[in-house]
């Protein structure tokens, strides 16, 4: 079976959520099933990592989809033309994007629809492309496939498909996330903090992500608690300016606040494994990494009581209004100063992190797979 498969975020170094999804997933699915071609459908010079078997092809498919208007000419005329010339069987999309005309079975998975609920954090010219092109998407597929029961019912609802039609595939946590000795930690935080506790953010520099009502909540737990206690803010500041950048300019206690930037990923799981908790307290997932790769690392996690997060984090977190300033405050506080509190987290998130494993993602979506191949 020839099996097409729209890899363009597949990117050397540039891994995000869903680039992660797109790698852990396909990186298992061509190993297990030498008996298939995977065509790999890159938009630009890709990097032979990539080419996890010796049963997958790389394909370079113009134009690169840098762009709506890029992203049309892609999908509609470029991945259709490569498909007709290697005579592909199904083709399989990991980000949501798919052509809308195909004579193939097409698998999609679609994460998540945050762009209808928050178009604000959209651009009108992408905003106006999702609006009509995603509803399409969703019903032009044969299958879909989703990352939580939550994302699951909202593309339901959303677009009117028939419910059978959709399958719950979890993302899995990240095995480089490890649990560190007393002295390892204390390592940590002596080159980045110089010894003192520090709670975590670690996600893209967004507005979606929340991070102004974090610092605002930092200022309150700082002036509620009298400790050394630190923010650490590991992310790209792609989306910066305006109320983030002016939310961080007016903090009381901004000298406490350390901006890194990306970080590899061996310093991410360093820093990870190292704090207090991680701050995970975004307006909207279709499901947070961060919260599972945190059960990894065995650390306690705050995250929000909103959309996939509470089904994700199940009892191993503290739930709060992501609204809220306070309420997070409250949480860091409990946090810093409850250590029967911590280790009680810990416990439930070690006994839940099972649930999330790439190889059971990996299955998951090849039996949706299978229920369409030829």
């Amino acid at each position: 079976m020839k099996i097409a498969v729209n890899t363009r975020l597949l990117l050397k170094d540039r891994l995000e959520g869903i680039g992660q999804f797109t790698y852990e997933t396909l990186r298992r699915i061509t190993r297990m099933h030498p008996e298939h071609q995977f065509f790999f459908f890159f938009d630009r010079k890709f990097d032979e990592s990539f080419l996890f078997s010796d049963n997958v092809t790389p394909v370079v498919v113009h134009p690169q989809a840098r762009h709506p208007y890029l992203w049309y000419l892609f999908f509609e005329y470029g991945i259709p033309l490569k498909i007709r010339k290697i005579k592909a069987d199904l083709f399989l999309s990991t980000d949501g994007w798919i052509p809308t005309k195909l004579e193939i079975p097409v698998v999609n998975v679609i994460h998540d629809l945050n762009f209808l609920h928050h178009p604000e954090f959209v651009p009108p010219v992408v905003r106006r492309y999702y609006d009509r092109f995603f509803p399409k998407f969703a019903r032009n597929a044969s299958r879909l496939a989703t990352v939580s029961d939550y994302s699951r019912q909202d593309i339901i609802r959303s677009f009117q498909v028939d419910s059978d039609k959709v399958d719950v595939v979890f993302s899995g946590n990240n095995p480089a996330y490890k649990p560190l000795t007393k002295e390892q930690q204390n390592q940590v935080r002596m080159k980045y903090t110089g010894g003192d506790d520090y709670f975590l953010f670690v996600g893209l520099i967004h507005k979606r992500k929340n991070l102004d009502n974090i610092f605002r909540a930092f200022d309150m737990f700082k002036d509620r608690y009298a400790c050394s206690t630190k923010l650490v803010v590991v992310g790209e500041k792609k989306w910066w300016a305006g109320e983030i950048e002016d939310t961080y300019l007016k903090m009381r206690h901004r000298d406490e606040v350390l901006l890194l930037g990306r970080q590899p990923l061996d310093v991410v799981c360093e820093l990870t494994a190292s704090s207090i908790a991680m701050v995970y307290t975004s307006l909207f997932e279709g499901f947070g990494l961060p919260i599972v790769d945190s059960f990894n690392a065995h650390i306690p996690i705050i995250t929000s009581n909103v959309t996939a997060m509470p089904e994700i984090a199940g009892d191993a977190a503290i739930l709060v209004d992501p609204s809220s300033p306070d309420q997070l405050a409250d949480a860091m506080g409990c946090l810093q100063q409850d250590e029967c509190l911590r280790n009680a987290l810990i416990e439930k998130a070690i006994a839940r992190k099972g649930l999330f494993t790439w190889d059971r993602t990996a299955d998951l979506l090849w039996k949706t797979i299978e229920k369409v191949l030829p």
